[in-house]
């Protein structure tokens, strides 16, 4: 059996990933904080979105 947590290679990923966010934001700082204000705006809307239904649903 799998043990959890992965292995050698999900952390190297992992750790690539991080590292292009890292080189993302000290490169392009403006891009990144339009990204991630995009993706803020993106989870606000959907949870409106959820809201707005289950009030729905309730009445």
């Amino acid at each position: 059996m799998p043990k959890a947590g992965g292995g050698t290679l999900s952390k190297a990923l992992w750790t690539l990933v991080v590292v292009a966010l890292v080189v993302l934001v000290v490169k392009y700082p403006s891009d990144a904080a339009t990204f991630v204000q995009n993706a803020a705006d993106l989870i606000g809307r959907a949870v409106e979105g959820l809201v707005a239904f289950f009030r729905g649903v309730a009445r």
